[in-house]
């Protein structure tokens, strides 16, 4: 019997209450069409109703996929869970999700990717919730926000310290799913499901074992549609008997503003050559020097923003395979994408489950992350995840709490002032007009990562910017290189209002960071 049924039969069985976790990743993976056919069902029959919605990553953009927007609507949306939220420039309307949490219409929560793929994994072996060391000492701790992201969401605590083996613990007890949520390429009419088109497999399957697990569905949207039998059985990545209904997208997009792209699914291997090299900047110069921490035969993780330079950087100076860069969507290895299409790799070597990815990460398994900063205070905090004034510039945490829970290494890049217009000169940096205000600061506004636990386990923390490179000591942030035209009390001690000290034995970064070519980088 067949199981592929239209959209709106297949999201009338939603009940009121439920809890409804989707498999996303911005646009990447997005079941866009079935979140669309949700809302629209709500406006005409006021159902489902009082939703709690999990999203380990967040489900779509600001660029034409809606996803959490189609069901960000008062009645319809009572509790959501999320890694990530959907963001983008000040330019851009505020998203419908954003609005209903900052006017305190829906109880809302910043969860770690990580972890939330966690709480699936307990949920359906029926374990009693997630115990894990992620997020001690940030926003995440109930010594702190505990994850809420207003009022609603902090009436209603998710996690709790706990003390179990002598050492002290953040639980989240387990959220069951009554719905799973999806996407694939294709599916046969049994509802076995391949990802041959897709730029991730996400956690899909994670999570439909945790809907059926307790007597939940699970909803799969695809592209298209191929007879019982014709699949390879390897190629399988969600099997038919998880599933129980199966919907149609022809047009669903591979990522944002990405119809479809051949190397993302690793159909195809891009020559080398055929990938944009970074533009010469300020902020190619920072992911130059991030570049130097590397080392041949590295595993290092990769976050949005500035970091996101560094594999072009290897590339620009001839070894695009000498480090294997891990992201986590589940791409391993070949050349992460920048801006839009961030979070999908070209050439990858394979493609790992999310959930399986994350576990990789918080076990801090790889050599080096590159993660970037809004802001640094005294402490050695970093803040990626909250900009109170316009929220929705931020996409929240994502896996970045996960990552840098015990990673040996850290790197984190961004621009010392914000604003500040430097130019470049024969022998270096020109500070030629201050930024609007310094970025490190005197308390963060959200401690996305915990200077203080740093130090207690003995990371290796770095902060490059455009004026200095600042290690995270004992003592607090000492610059201990400094760019060539960068006067060091001026530009970097009285800038940031006495912040970031400068060693005694700091020296002077190459100039060589600063070339128009490449810049002779042996690996």
């Amino acid at each position: 019997m067949s199981k592929i049924v239209p959209v709106a039969e297949a999201v009338a069985r939603i009940a009121d209450g439920a809890v409804v976790t989707v498999s996303s990743s911005s646009a990447l993976g997005c079941p866009d069409a079935v979140l669309a056919a949700i809302g629209a069902r709500f406006a005409t029959e006021g159902h489902p109703q009082a939703i709690t919605a999990l999203h380990p990553i967040a489900a779509g953009d600001v660029y034409g996929v809606k996803g959490m927007d189609h069901i960000a609507q008062d009645g319809l949306l009572a509790r959501v869970l999320a890694g990530s939220y959907p963001s983008g420039p000040s330019s851009v309307e505020m998203p419908a999700i954003w609005k209903m949490i900052v006017e305190d219409r829906v109880a809302a929560y910043n969860v770690p990717s990580g972890i939330l793929f966690d709480m699936h994994r307990e949920a359906a072996a029926q374990r009693p919730g997630v115990l894990t060391e992620v997020g001690l000492d940030t926003f995440v701790d109930p010594e702190r926000q505990g994850c809420a992201m207003n009022a609603r969401g902090a009436a209603a605590p998710i996690v709790r310290r706990v003390a179990f083996d002598g050492k002290t613990w953040l639980h989240f007890p387990n959220i069951l799913p009554d719905v799973a949520i999806l996407r694939a390429t294709t599916a046969d009419e049994r509802g076995n499901l391949t990802y041959e088109h897709e730029g991730a497999y996400l956690g899909g399957l994670e999570q439909a074992i945790a809907a059926r697990n307790n007597g939940g569905q699970v909803i799969a949207q695809v592209k298209r549609i191929t007879a019982s039998g014709s699949l390879r059985p390897h190629d399988v990545r969600v099997p038919g008997h998880l599933v129980d209904c199966v919907v149609v997208d022809p047009d669903q997009k591979q990522t944002t503003e990405t119809q479809y792209d051949p190397a993302i699914s690793g159909e195809i291997l891009r020559p080398w050559s055929s990938f944009a090299l970074a533009e010469h900047g300020v902020e190619k110069v920072i992911a130059r020097r991030a570049a130097l921490e590397l080392k041949r035969g590295m595993t290092a993780n990769l976050g949005f923003g500035i970091s996101a330079m560094v594999p072009r950087i290897l590339l620009e100076e001839g070894h695009p395979e000498a480090v294997t860069w891990a992201i986590e969507q589940g791409a391993v290895g070949g050349m992460p994408l920048t801006g839009f299409a961030f979070g999908c790799a070209s050439n990858a070597d394979a493609f790992m489950p999310s959930p399986q990815q994350f576990i990789y990460f918080q076990g801090a398994g790889f050599d080096v992350s590159f993660l970037s900063f809004l802001e640094v205070d005294v402490e050695g905090n970093v803040n990626v995840s909250k900009l109170g004034k316009k929220p929705y510039l931020t996409a929240g945490c994502g896996g970045f709490v996960d990552i840098t829970a015990k990673a040996k290494n850290i790197v984190f890049s961004g621009w010392f002032e914000a604003g500040a217009k430097v130019g470049f000169t024969e022998t270096g940096l020109n500070i030629e007009a201050p930024g609007k205000f310094t970025k490190m600061v005197e308390k963060v506004e959200h401690v996305t990562f915990s200077g203080k636990r740093a130090r207690e386990q003995g990371q290796n923390v770095l902060y490059i910017t455009e004026r200095c490179v600042i290690r995270l000591t004992e003592s607090g942030l000492v610059a201990t290189e400094i760019m060539p035209g960068i006067d060091p009390q001026a530009h970097i001690v009285a800038a940031s209002e006495g912040r970031v000290q400068v060693a005694e034995n700091a020296r002077r970064m190459a100039a060589d960071l600063l070339a128009q070519g490449p810049m002779g980088l042996s690996l």
